[in-house]
């Protein structure tokens, strides 16, 4: 059910759960604003982590900044982005997906011209590079509003696969501005990262009119910050947010960090730096790029076989991962700190291992939000569209909320491996440490979620007997096939 004015793009009531409605032409608006939602949260990926790529191009001698201090440079853009999430997802709701998808977009362009202007000047001070790379976190908190945003658009019984495209697709903007990275080391070279900055600055502005004249307002959306306590009100909520910090603060965390920790592990190896960080640019973007391709399948199996199923799977998954890759670590510590060519396969292979699973992780911890709360709905004295209405914004602001606590995951990472090269000139015990965390959040997983089945999830089959159900009783009712025209 759902009434639009087409002048304005606002959409007066949207009801994704009205099947009729959906098939006479709800799902063609979902989908023209999930393309757009993809395209601006995946322009804001790149830039949140666009300081993953310029520290590539400041050697060590040039800027006289150590590998810890790198670490921590990418890590406040991080930082950052974790806390504009909570602000962003409020301000979809208040001001609409629409015109906050434009006003977030082109907000874009402080960050990169600021990165632009400073990038190619070694005599500036470290604590301005902290403040400009600071401005980059506006990036990250483009994901919770367009999470916020399509989670209104989507039915419950989709909501894990249009999720699960949405996050990946803005996730793949990291892999992507890391190749165009490689891309200008090897033609170019190390003293041309502006070109960066302007390619981005003209997507910016095709996702800034993109949203314009395709996306729409849903004015019957709230997410406000009472709705977001109200969510954590629910015991499952926080449960989830530590989860999150498992999955997506380790596909950030990874991303910023991985390229770094294979420069480090190339120099040692006994690579020039031009050498290390060219190979080190072949190599990053693989794994973010496997990572985001996985999250959408994540959530896809999530609506199949249940998020906290899937979710309990990948953490044993990347238990294993990090395992490996401490283990990794661990060799080249006992050779010296230098990795031989074995050593680093696996140390590659674990860390691309961790990219991938964690993104089947995403997709799936994604899932369990929806269905905890549209679980939670059906205990209220309310009509299906009341309910439905509950469980969609309770939703989206608890998204918000376990996306700005995900994203602290990856400053935590970035942290740690800061920690560990400052204390021990390796990055082993880091790993370690990584590994011992991916426990707690299986055993989370299982007692929380699986154990008592706390998430209470619907299985696919029943999702589509319950619409096919609703779309007979709605003909039922009008005696025709409903069209969004005349639908209200």
């Amino acid at each position: 059910m759902f009434t639009k004015l087409e002048r304005n793009h606002d959409i007066q009531h949207w009801d994704a759960e009205d099947v009729a409605a959906w098939e006479a032409g709800g799902k063609n608006i979902a989908k023209r604003n999930l393309i757009w939602s993809v395209f601006a949260e995946h322009v804001g990926f790149s830039v949140w982590s666009i300081w993953s790529v310029m520290v590539l191009f400041m050697p060590t001698e040039t800027f006289g900044i150590d590998p810890a201090g790198k670490f921590f440079l990418v890590a406040v853009p991080t930082l950052v982005g974790a806390i504009m999430r909570i602000p962003y997802t409020v301000a979809t709701a208040k001001f609409g997906g629409r015109n906050w998808t434009i006003f977030s977009a082109l907000a874009l362009l402080v960050p990169t011209m600021l990165t632009l202007y400073f990038v190619n000047q070694p005599g500036t001070s470290y604590t301005t590079f902290l403040i400009v790379a600071a401005f980059a976190g506006l990036g990250g908190g483009n994901f919770s509003s367009s999470m916020a945003n399509i989670n209104v658009f989507y039915p419950q019984r989709l909501k894990g696969w249009a999720l699960g495209l949405n996050a990946g697709g803005g996730n793949i903007g990291v892999p992507v501005i890391q190749l165009l990275g490689l891309a200008v080391i090897a033609t170019l070279g190390p003293d041309y990262a502006s070109v960066i900055c302007l390619v981005y600055l003209a997507l910016i502005a095709i996702g800034g009119i993109g949203a314009a004249l395709y996306m729409d307002n849903v004015r019957n959306q709230k997410a406000d910050l009472s709705t977001m306590v109200e969510a954590l009100k629910v015991p499952q909520s926080w449960a989830i947010a530590f989860l999150y910090i498992g999955t997506f603060g380790s596909f950030i965390g990874y991303s910023f960090a991985f390229g770094q920790v294979l420069q480090i592990s190339f120099v040692a190896g006994g690579q020039t730096g031009a050498e290390a960080t060219l190979h080190a640019a072949q190599i990053a973007w693989i794994g973010p790029l496997l990572g985001s391709l996985a999250r959408p399948y994540g959530g896809k199996w999530a609506d199949r076989l249940g998020g906290s199923t899937v979710t309990l799977f990948s953490f044993v998954g990347m238990i294993a991962a990090a395992v490996l890759v401490a283990g990794a670590s661990t060799a080249a510590d006992g050779n010296g700190g230098v990795p031989s060519g074995g050593v680093m396969i696996a140390l590659v292979a674990g860390f691309i291992a961790l990219f991938v699973v964690s993104g089947f992780a995403n997709g799936a911890v994604t899932k369990i939000i929806p269905t905890v709360f549209d679980a939670k709905s059906k205990t209220l004295p309310l009509d299906r569209a009341a309910r439905a209405a509950w469980s969609q914004n309770i939703s989206g602001a608890l998204i918000g909320f376990v996306g700005a606590i995900g994203a602290l995951g990856g400053v935590g990472i970035n942290l740690v491996l800061r920690s560990s090269y400052a204390s021990t000139k390796s990055a082993t015990t880091a790993f370690w440490v990584f590994m011992v965390f991916y426990i707690a959040c299986a055993l989370v997983v299982w007692a929380v979620f699986l154990r008592s089945r706390g998430e209470a999830e619907m299985p696919e089959s029943d999702v589509v007997v319950e619409a096919e159900a609703l779309v007979l009783q709605a003909e039922s009712a009008t005696g025709a096939t409903s069209s969004p025209s005349n639908r209200a």
